[in-house]
């Protein structure tokens, strides 16, 4: 007799490979594909239970292939649990917004590996790139003016900006890696919530019919990061968040 699938602690089984017919299939039925856009929502996002410092390549890679597909996850961060797309996937910023309860005035943010990645989507001088060194990778998010690379979409319609980060936790930093570029990202506050999503099974629960992966590896913080702008000049200091500003020269 075939063995049972294999279930994790929490009695949800991780994602199957090819990924199951709930966010397997495109929204025309045809089977699915890492090229293809719009992938269907299920009744329940997938739960999948990653280990925090050794995380599986096979599950991150199957998370990957998701998000390559137009899905949306549910991920830890250095600061809160973040919802994440790919960049340049509008029907998946669209849905960001939507979950979020924010107009396109809100930043979205870039979501990097390291700053390497950082002159594909914003214009930095000297004096900001040594800032940001300073304090990445960190809960802080810096808004930069954007290059055209970056979708006119999820930049500020009228300043042409864009929330770039660089988070400092492993799990997301590896995911990222599989993934092969940054992601499209903004913090997991629902509206009507004062803090952000911390609990992984909340965020299941809550958000069912909405996304279509969430990653466990374990509570973050439940503290937004701290947000700089850096397109002034001066470094101005718009929400202070986890990230400690005196990083920056700010109080």
């Amino acid at each position: 007799m075939a063995a049972g699938p294999h279930l994790n602690p929490t009695g949800h089984p991780p994602i199957a490979t090819p990924p199951p017919p709930e966010f397997g299939l495109g929204t025309t039925g045809a089977p699915w594909h890492r090229a293809r856009r719009g992938i269907r929502i299920g009744t329940m996002p997938r739960y999948v239970e990653v280990h925090p410092d050794n995380p599986q390549h096979r599950l991150l890679k199957q998370a990957a292939d998701v998000l390559h597909g137009g899905g949306i996850a549910a991920v830890p961060t250095d600061s809160s649990y973040a919802l994440v797309c790919h960049l340049d996937d509008k029907a998946a910023a669209e849905a960001l917004r939507r979950l979020r309860g924010v107009d396109d005035k809100h930043h979205l943010t870039l979501l990097c590996r390291d700053l390497s990645e950082l002159s594909s989507y914003a214009k930095v001088d000297n004096k900001q790139y040594r800032l940001l060194k300073s304090a990445t990778p960190g809960p802080f998010t810096f808004i930069l003016e954007a290059t055209k690379e970056v979708p006119r979409r999820v930049s500020h319609p009228s300043r042409r900006t864009i929330g770039l980060r660089v988070p400092d936790h492993h799990m997301l930093q590896e995911l990222m890696g599989v993934f092969g570029e940054p992601l499209l990202g903004t913090t997991l506050i629902l509206p009507g919530d004062d803090h952000p999503l911390n609990d992984p099974e909340e965020i299941r629960e809550r958000l069912q019919n909405q996304i279509h992966v969430v990653l466990d590896a374990g509570a973050c913080a439940m503290e937004p990061t701290t947000v700089v702008d850096l397109t002034a000049g001066e470094p101005v200091l718009v929400r202070e968040g986890r990230g400690d500003p005196a990083l920056l020269g700010l109080g």
